[in-house]
């Protein structure tokens, strides 16, 4: 063959593998409202900048090469605002971007270029599980295993799902594998597709009860945002980049403090009721504090009685945990547990400081708590923070009571550890405290209650425990925002460059 014809040769198996499952499948995904795969990596990508890698493979399976370009699997580099971002896309064109001997290559050269140069990875979820001839019998099942580092998880870089449709098999895998991951509504993510399963189990389910984003975003916290179509879930995707290093051992993007950042502080005392019985939101005085009011919630519909979120403070990333008493008066859960636990561990991974805002009466007890097992939880949160190696500044606006007054970062497990006048610290709330301590309970003897409910309401007041040093000082509200500034910027280490040690590293991803 002449050079000529070779060129042309060439453009006609680039246009065939750039055409993933053929002019009819496209058409078909067009009229239900998705888009294809390529259009998803354009949408994604900054105009221009995506390059593909491993265009030209296919099955390795003899006669299916015409079936299955690129195996169903894309995979690739290019700028995400500026920032090198890699990416692993499914084609549902190409045998329902079932998992096979050739794709899965492309997975784990992605994945090591990620791991050993530092670069996000990001997963565009939507795939039908295994390929069944690549996976039948011994010769198929002799094709896994390969690699024993496929489902190590180093944190060296972030890696971000997001899940556009039916994701079974390889697509649920990498999400639990990932730090963060979004969900469009009407995708699903299970271990096998429902037919699989009511062939194995009998169960007949339907695919929304079996991994639906109700699922997903409230019962199980594997995911992180829920949005309604495809191109706002790569929208939230890119805005948790955002927040984040390319790699662990790069400090987050610094940004440009937006105008008018903290000009509420003056009136954040009146977002706190005076009765700490009363309900209020926490998520307005995370508002009034962190830059231009902003923050990024991170699974809002799971355990609900705490926050988790992403925001800035002088323009640098933090991480804020929160109780919010709107929600359960903000009793911690055994899911508050997993999904505070899990957040520490994404902070301290990626060198993000971490605030942690106090109102809480303590853990919920009781037998569904220990039936979750709660008191190992407890210790797993418990365990990790002792671990976290990022700066912690915690706040104590309201209540803390008990095992959750070392869980919310009392004491040393802070590197300050301030309260507002309005704080309440003890053992426990102060009517169980009376009913235990006194055996007075408020029907009986309203009189000596009251008595006792102003003595012991004095002890709980912040003063003593400032007064021993047991808090690092108390603040005035209105000064919180300029007082954890100053105090992000005095504990920054300057001998590491404000890199974490990363000792939850390889902490589980999802348990």
């Amino acid at each position: 063959m002449s050079h000529a014809e070779k060129l042309e040769l060439f453009e006609k198996k680039k246009k065939h593998q750039l055409g993933m499952g053929g002019p009819e499948k496209l058409k078909n995904r067009k009229a239900a409202g998705k888009l294809n795969v390529r259009e998803r990596i354009e949408y994604f990508f900054d105009r221009g900048s995506f390059q593909e890698l491993g265009l030209f493979t296919h099955s390795e399976w003899p006669g299916q090469e015409e079936r299955t370009p690129t195996d169903g699997k894309i995979i690739g580099a290019g700028l995400v605002e500026g920032r090198s971002v890699l990416t692993v896309a499914n084609d549902m064109t190409v045998l329902g971007a079932s998992s096979a001997s050739t794709n899965m290559k492309k997975i784990d050269y992605v994945r090591s270029i990620s791991c050993e140069k530092g670069l996000p990875l990001v997963f565009l979820g939507e795939s039908a599980g295994s390929s069944m001839p690549d996976s039948m019998g011994a010769f198929g099942m002799g094709h896994g295993g390969q690699n024993p580092a496929q489902y190590r998880r180093l944190r060296e870089a972030p890696w971000l799902s997001v899940l556009l449709g039916p994701c079974f098999g390889s697509s649920s895998w990498y999400t639990a594998m990932s730090d963060i991951s979004v969900m469009q509504k009407g995708a699903i993510m299970a271990v096998s597709s429902p037919k699989v399963t009511q062939l194995a189990t009998g169960e007949n389910t339907p695919p929304e009860a079996l991994g639906g984003w109700r699922v997903h975003a409230e019962i199980t916290g594997l995911v992180d945002a829920v949005r309604d179509t495809e191109e706002q879930c790569l929208d939230q995707a890119k805005k948790f980049l955002s927040y984040l290093p390319s790699n662990a051992k790069q400090l987050p993007p610094k940004m440009e403090v937006p105008e008018g950042s903290g000009k509420e502080m003056h009136r954040i005392l009146e977002l706190l009721p005076e009765q700490s019985s009363k309900t209020y939101d926490m998520k307005k005085i995370i508002r009034t504090m962190v830059d231009g009011g902003d923050f990024l919630e991170l699974k809002p519909s799971y355990a609900r009685p705490c926050i988790t979120a992403l925001a800035r403070l002088d323009g640098n990333s933090v991480g804020v945990i929160a109780n919010n008493p709107y929600y359960g008066a903000g009793a911690l859960t055994a899911d508050c547990c997993d999904k505070i636990t899990s957040f520490l561990v994404l902070c301290d991974s990626y060198n993000i400081p971490i605030l942690m805002l106090v109102d809480t009466p303590g853990f919920m007890i009781g037998k569904e708590g220990e039936y979750k097992k709660v008191t190992g939880k407890i210790i797993n949160w418990m365990n990790a923070l002792s671990l976290v190696t990022v700066p912690i500044l915690t706040v104590v606006i309201g209540k803390t009571y008990g095992q959750a007054y070392l869980n919310m970062g009392a004491g040393k497990n802070s590197s300050v550890f301030v309260a507002w006048p309005t704080a309440q610290i003890s053992f426990m709330g102060l009517e169980p405290g009376i009913n235990v301590v006194y055996n007075v309970k408020k029907e009986d003897d309203p009189e000596r209650y009251e008595e006792l409910l102003g003595q012991m309401g004095k002890n709980t007041e912040p003063w003593e425990g400032a007064g021993i040093f047991g808090l690092t000082d108390i603040i005035h509200p209105a000064e919180t925002r300029e007082y954890l500034i100053s105090m992000l910027n005095l504990h920054y280490n300057r001998l590491t460059g404000g890199i974490s040690r990363h000792l939850l590293h390889n902490w589980p991803t999802s348990y």
